[in-house]
C-alpha cells in the first residue's frame, strides 16, 4: 500500500506524473528538432540531415572547406563573406577565452562542436557541447563537463534550458542548466 501525499496522490502517483512530464517533453523536443530547418516541407534542397552527413562519412564542413577551396585565387566570393560567421563553438570558445576561469579555458579546449545555442525560445532550450575527452561517466572528463555548463550558462541564458556534454563516442558527461 503506497502513503497519500497532502493532496491525496500517492507517491507513485507522482513520480508517474513526472516521468510522463519528461517523456512528454522529450517527444516535443524531437519533434521541433526533427521540423526545424525544413522550410519547404520536403528534403530535396541544399541541406541535408544530420543522419544522412554521419552514413556517408562526410560532414557539411568538409563539403564547404571543398567549395571554398575550389576558388581559383582563394578570395571568398561576396556572398561567402555575408553568410560565413563563427560556428557556435567558436564563439562559444572565444566567449570563455575572454570572460571564463583559467580551469573553464583549460576544459573549453577540448571542445569540438556546440549544438543548439542559437535558436532559443525560453520554453523547451537544449543545447548540446560535444568535446575530445574520452571514458565516459567515468573518464577523465566529468570535471571538466560541470565547467563546460557552468560556462555555457554565463554565455547563453533560458528560463528553462538544459546543456548536455558529450565526450569523443557520444556517451554523456554531464548536464547543467542555462
Amino acid at each position: 500500500m503506497t502513503a497519500a501525499g497532502p493532496g491525496g496522490d500517492s507517491v507513485m502517483g507522482m513520480k508517474s506524473k513526472i516521468a510522463l512530464g519528461a517523456v512528454v517533453g522529450i517527444v516535443v523536443i524531437g519533434v521541433a528538432s526533427a521540423n526545424s530547418g525544413d522550410s519547404d516541407g520536403g528534403s530535396g534542397g541544399t541541406d541535408t540531415s544530420a543522419s544522412a552527413e554521419r552514413q556517408s562519412g562526410g560532414t557539411k564542413a568538409d563539403t564547404e572547406a571543398d567549395t571554398k577551396s575550389d576558388t581559383k585565387s582563394g578570395a571568398k566570393s561576396a556572398e561567402d563573406k555575408g553568410t560565413e560567421k563563427a560556428s557556435q563553438a567558436d564563439q562559444f570558445k572565444a566567449f570563455v577565452g575572454k570572460n571564463g576561469t583559467p580551469q573553464e579555458k583549460d576544459a573549453v579546449a577540448h571542445v569540438t562542436k556546440v549544438q543548439g545555442a542559437e535558436k532559443q525560445n525560453d520554453i523547451l532550450d537544449a543545447a548540446d557541447i560535444y568535446t575530445d575527452f574520452t571514458g565516459g561517466i567515468m573518464g577523465e572528463g566529468t570535471g571538466p563537463a560541470k565547467l563546460l555548463t557552468s560556462a555555457f550558462a554565463d554565455w547563453k541564458q533560458s528560463d528553462n534550458g538544459l546543456v548536455t556534454v558529450y565526450d569523443a563516442d557520444g556517451e554523456l558527461l554531464g548536464t547543467g542548466n542555462f
